[in-house]
């Protein structure tokens, strides 16, 4: 039989509970027995939970944690020694409600991160070969090419391509996109997906284990798990605040003469606001990034994001869109840009170069009728050669295509374009020049940068200079290195003096440097795992433009964590001096220090927000 939430609650806050308990206790024993016996009891119980306290502050300490808890420890025992035995009680209770105010708090901040943890997809409905017959299996028993079925409503399971005519699916928890997609016979459609009203089939073209979403997942656990921003960032007040509060209270004590008034300031003093501000304040700009479409992997990036001073970006893939498309076509006559085209896109079609896509896609495009190809060879970094239609075909760089025809001319092309040259039959015949892109706010993007304080911005490339200097020209950065593997990437960063650095990039190349970066960010739309592990963001919609919410939600963050911290600091001490001239009662003080600590958790709940500054 399942237990009451109640009861469940009650177990999990033990402390609260018997506390609870011990004061309705106490409240029937003073009207039947001496008042002694109660101030015995609470007093007992008091000192016991704070030996309780204590044990745990210096097992803290012991791990590297600074108990800051002693103030609370200091607070009870000042109270039980001076008979203020009520003031004991509900500094015990403010202690131990604390962990239940923390853990509600920190929910609330996770309930975003959380949500794409528990729509992981558990079953998919497989489509039987040549049938519509649907069976039920686990979806991570669905292998690359089954057709699966994805009902109304429905999360997408695996990674796969529309095989239905059209589809609408809301991609909000993968991308930040609040409304609804609409995708097509043939587009990508993303595992963690929700299918809208009509019921839609898709071709997997990766299994479970391997689609987007499972990546997410493991991006999220591993976000929840780091959480050590919050010691470092209550570290910085801690010893000041305890030591302010040690001699305010005995001043106190030594200006009235009445070691009463060193605990009247001392439960005003409780480090409630160091303890809770910081973690619900980090988790909720965790949850509030994740809304945005990146997954921070806990709060000290998001710290470290606020103190960015150097942002440098790879090239191809995060500035421009990493799919090269053509954008002319010159034809020699006799032949016309369309057999060109047809020539070039037949020949390519089983190739690994970067540029095959897009020429076989820029064919389909103008539905340009492929070829039958026969005797196909490839020469690494130089071009191919294959019989398409029956002719001798041979397309690729310059120097290839003149070894079929010397008098080849050279095509000229602008920055950031490539050139691949066809030749038939021994004769020249055309040139198909394609692009990669640069990204539409790619520019906008790094004057955002600049204008937040970034006093320098890099481009790190493995391309040519000329490709480079072109891209970099674009988009507003004037300081680049091209011709870069990835140890000289690697190098580049680490020799850069204006810290912390900011990294931003996408494939596999890029991992060493983002994770050499005081903080990477994978593109992971469409970018490798490698990117994605090694980094300390991710970004899950294909935009580069989330680098700079990403550095406004780590912004936003520490202050409104620096701003609870001052809040309740502030008001403590504020409320500690005028405890320390004897105007607030112990009990009472207790007492509107849990007004304090509430004032801090609802204002460090502001981070989980999202700003139009954002």
């Amino acid at each position: 039989m399942k237990s009451s939430p109640i009861l469940r609650l009650a177990v999990k806050y033990r402390i609260v509970s018997l506390t609870v308990v011990v004061g309705a206790a106490g409240a029937i024993l003073w009207f039947t027995t001496p008042h002694l016996v109660v101030q015995l009891l609470f007093s007992a119980f008091a000192l016991a939970i704070a030996v309780v306290v204590a044990v745990g502050m210096v097992k803290d300490m012991l791990h590297g944690r600074l108990g800051i808890d002693i103030l609370a420890v200091i607070a009870i025992v000042a109270t039980v020694v001076v008979g203020e035995y009520l003031a004991s009680m509900i500094i015990v209770l403010m202690v131990s409600g604390g962990k239940a105010l923390e853990d509600f708090a920190d929910s609330k901040a996770r309930r975003d991160l959380s949500a794409l943890l528990a729509r992981e997809p558990q079953v998919a409905h497989l489509l039987e070969p040549g049938t519509d017959k649907v069976t039920e299996i686990a979806a991570a028993d669905v292998v690359v090419g089954n057709r699966v079925l994805v009902r109304s409503g429905e999360v997408v399971p695996i990674d796969g391509m529309l095989e239905s005519k059209s589809a609408s699916f809301d991609e909000s928890s993968l991308t930040g996109e609040s409304m609804p997609v609409e995708r097509v016979e043939g587009d990508v459609v993303l595992s963690g997906s929700i299918n809208g009203l009509s019921a839609a089939t898709i071709t997997a073209t990766a299994t479970a284990a391997n689609s987007q979403f499972q990546g997410i997942i493991a991006l999220v656990a591993a976000a929840q798990k780091n959480r050590a921003p919050v010691v470092r960032l209550a570290d910085r007040y801690a010893i000041p605040f305890t030591a302010v509060s040690l001699a305010l209270g005995i001043g106190a004590w030594i200006v009235a003469g009445d070691p009463v008034r060193f605990a009247e300031v001392l439960v005003l003093a409780t480090p409630c606001p160091l303890l809770l501000a910081a973690p619900v304040a980090f988790m909720g700009g965790m949850s509030r990034a994740a809304r945005n479409g990146v997954i921070v992997k806990g709060g000290g990036v998001l710290e470290s994001l606020a103190r960015i001073r150097t942002a440098v970006f790879d090239k191809t893939g995060t500035l421009t869109h990493g799919t090269p498309t053509v954008s002319r076509i010159a034809a020699q006559a006799p032949f016309d840009e369309t057999t060109v085209l047809a020539l070039a896109a037949s020949c390519e079609k089983y190739s690994s170069h970067v540029l095959a896509s897009s020429i076989v896609a820029e064919a389909g495009r103008r539905k340009v009728a492929l070829l039958e190809v026969t005797d196909s060879s490839e020469s690494e970094a130089r071009g191919i050669s294959a019989t398409a239609d029956g002719k001798q075909v041979r397309l690729g760089t310059l120097a290839f295509v003149r070894e079929s025809d010397a008098k080849t001319p050279q095509q000229k092309i602008e920055g950031g374009e490539l050139a691949i040259y066809v030749a038939v039959d021994g004769r020249y015949a055309g040139v198909i020049v394609a692009s990669d892109p640069v990204r539409e706010n790619a520019a906008e993007t790094v004057k955002a940068l600049r204008a937040r304080g970034m006093r320098d911005v890099v481009m790190l490339t493995g391309d040519a200079a000329a490709t480079a200097q072109h891209v970099a020209n674009s988009v507003g950065i004037t300081s680049v290195r091209a011709d870069c593997l990835p140890v000289d990437k690697v190098n580049a960063v680490l020799q850069l003096t204006d810290r912390p650095v900011l990294m931003v990039g996408d494939g596999v190349n890029d991992a060493p440097v983002l994770a050499a970066a005081e903080v990477g960010i994978a593109m992971g739309a469409k970018g490798a795992t490698a990117a994605s592990e090694s980094a300390a963001a991710v970004i899950l919609v294909d935009d580069i433009s989330r680098v700079v919410r990403a550095v406004d939600i780590g912004r936003d963050t520490v202050r409104i964590a620096l701003q609870s911290i001052w809040i309740g600091i502030a008001l403590s001490l504020g409320l500690m001096i005028v405890a320390a001239f004897g105007f607030i009662p112990a009990a009472i003080g207790a007492g509107i220090q849990e007004l304090v600590d509430l004032a801090t958790i609802l204002n460090a709940l502001r981070a989980v927000r999202d700003r139009r500054a954002a």
